[in-house]
Parts: C-alpha cells; structure tokens; sequence
C-alpha cells in the first residue's frame, strides 16, 4: 500500500458514531463531536475505520497489544486495554510509518504535531469549561536578542482585566521537554484552571506567561545544570520579563512573580528560579528529572546542583514565600524526588511538597498547577 493511499485512507474515511449497545463517551479531543474514537465505560477506546484494504497490521500506540480488526459491516475496528483517566498522545502505525489521526485534534507533544485523547476522570471537573467569567489567552509576539528571532508567547489574562487599570501579579509557567508554549493552554487547560479557581475565590487573579522554554546558547549544551539552563535565563531575564511588565499591567516587584514548570520546565524553574529569587519569590517544580529517576548515575546532591541552596538555606527560606514540588504517583521520578524533598527538610529548607495519582503525563500537572495557583500571591 503507497503512503499517498495511506493517507487519504486515514484521512477520508474513518468511520462516524453507529448505533452500540455499551455506554461511551465522545471525548473533547474529537473533531467535529465525531463518534470515533470514542471512551467505553472501562475507559478502553475503540477506533473505527472504513477501508477495503487490509489494516490487520496497523497499530494504535496507545496499547502495543492492539490490532484492527474486520468487522462484518466492511469496517476495521480497534480496542485498547483500559487506559487511566487523563491526556494521551497516540498515533497509528502500519508499514514501519507513524500517522496522526485525522478524527482526533492534533497537538505539539513528544517534539511533533500528534494525535490526542483526553480521558475523562470521574469527579474531576476543575479543568472544564464552566458558567463563571471567563479570561482571555493571547497569542502575542515578541524579538528576543537572546535567540535572535521573532518568538511567541501564550499569555492568558483574567477576566477583570478588561476592566480598568488595575495591575496583576504574574506566573511564568513553563512547559516539558518535546512540547511548546502552546502545551499549557490546549493540554494543560490552564485558562479554565484558573477561571474557575478564581470564580471561587480559592485564586488570586493573576496573568499567566506561557513561553517557549526550548532554548540554548553557544557552548553551553543542554542538561539539567546551571549551565545547561543558561539559554532559557537569559531569555526569561532579559527579555521575557522586561517584555511582559512593559507590554501588560503587571506588579513589577519580585513578590508578585512566581516561576513554575513540568518536567524539562520545572527543571528550568529550579535552576533559574533559585537563582533569581530577586525577580521571583514563588517557584513551582512539577515532575522534573532534576532529582534523579531518569539516567541518574548518582544520588541528587542539592548544594552541588543549586551552590548555598543547604549550606545557605535561611536565605532561601526567607526569599521564597513557596517552594513547592509535586510528581505523580506512578513517575519513575517518584522515589528519587520523595528522597531529595525528605534529605533538604532535614538540612533545613522550607519545600511544600503534593503528589497526584498518575505517571508523567498532564492529569498530573493539570492538579500540580491547580493545587500551586491557589497558594500563590497570599
């Protein structure tokens, strides 16, 4: 089968809702309400395609075990293993090549545009769309001298913004590794989070800065160090910042910015944030790699990596107003950042610390943010 025919195949012809005796769910990710792929009752999914070609062969990466299978009415259906509530990248697979599907939106994730499937959680609707005032997330460009390039930022505004000339005080939210800026608002439903929160008074109003972390300078590489972090410090310092209290009514002094990321970004928001607790005085870590879980060959050392974080930790303790870490419940991140949070209490450090059921993957950062946003600017 030629790609060309693969595509038109995947691209005209999956198949629309019919009639089914099980309970489901048509998920938000569906373009169009279309029927398919739709969640059963067990949270599987089911994926349905009209073709006269033989897709036996084709994969869904969602669950390694599954196959397409002919049904009687001349479609090919699939049916995962139960998945956990939450979002999930997934693509199809046949003939040794990787394709998003055309019945699902697509979004930047795993350093590609891809499908998605967001799997309802029962009882869990902080994140949803509700009947309070909603604010607003602006695409807004801007030239940094530090990449040399016209970059953008997503920057959500709460809904009293419009409203006079009131200032707010600002989080600059960073997404992980393999994603962008636009991670936080589509995946991360942070516009809703904090709409919501904010509606019920467990928020501060706020502004929002979501940007793009993937950045590096000449000579200083890429890693969870200091100088790996170069790059995204002296974008953030320099001209992110800057920008943002010019171009929008922020509070300008360093009691009202918070820094915060997931995986790659909370790494980000260790290295620079505890390096600029002139600028910041709230940074969140959100299932990082920093203390260990992935590739480690040593123990986390908290005053090798960040110098004075423990031999100086009354200073740290009286510039932060919060210093909170979170992972989810089945991260290989877990034990190693239990381990690090218990060893800096011991040695004196301030650290709230919170951990939501799931692996690393954005139901689990999705509770990180609401949890963090309503501690915030108290």
């Amino acid at each position: 089968m030629s790609i060309r025919k693969i595509l038109l195949l995947l691209g005209v012809t999956c198949g629309w809702l019919t009639a089914s005796a099980q309970d489901f769910i048509i998920p938000p990710t569906n373009i169009n309400a279309n029927g398919y792929p739709h969640v059963l009752s067990d949270n599987s999914v089911e994926f349905r395609i009209r073709s006269n070609d033989d897709l036996s062969q084709m994969k869904v990466s969602l669950d390694p075990s599954c196959r397409f299978e002919r049904q009687q009415d001349g479609f090919w259906m699939a049916h995962t293993k139960p998945l956990v509530p939450g979002f999930h990248y997934y693509w199809f697979t046949i003939g040794g090549i990787d394709f998003s599907d055309p019945a699902s939106k697509s979004y930047f994730g795993c350093g590609r545009m891809t499908s998605a499937i967001d799997i309802p959680e029962e009882g869990c609707d902080f994140y949803n769309v509700k009947d309070v005032p909603h604010g607003k997330v602006s695409i807004v460009t801007y030239y940094s001298k530090v990449r040399k390039a016209y970059a953008t930022m997503y920057v959500y505004t709460p809904a009293s913004y419009a409203e006079g000339n009131r200032r707010y005080p600002v989080l600059y939210l960073q997404h992980g590794g393999g994603e962008d800026e636009s991670g936080w608002t589509f995946q991360g439903k942070t516009n809703h989070i904090l709409d919501n929160l904010i509606a019920e008074g467990k928020a501060n109003e706020m502004i929002v800065v979501m940007s793009n972390g993937n950045i590096t300078v000449s000579g200083a590489g890429f890693g969870y160090s200091i100088e790996g972090m170069r790059g995204f410090e002296k974008e953030l310092t320099e001209e992110i910042v800057p920008f943002v209290d010019n171009s929008f009514r922020t509070i300008t002094d360093r009691k009202s910015r918070a820094l915060a990321g997931l995986s790659m970004g909370g790494g980000q928001s260790f290295f620079v944030g505890l390096q600029h607790t002139e600028l910041f005085s709230h940074i969140g870590i959100f299932s990082t790699g920093v203390f260990g879980g992935i590739r480690e060959t040593k123990a986390f050392d908290a005053e090798a990596a960040m110098p004075g974080l423990i031999s100086q930790h009354e200073k740290f303790n009286q510039a932060l107003a919060l210093f909170y870490i979170s992972v989810g419940t089945d991260d290989p991140r877990l034990s190693s950042t239990q381990k690090a949070v218990a060893d800096m209490r011991q040695k004196g450090l301030s650290i709230t610390f919170n951990s939501f059921p799931g692996d690393h993957e954005w139901q689990v950062w999705r509770k990180s943010l609401h949890d963090f946003a309503q501690q915030l600017f108290r």
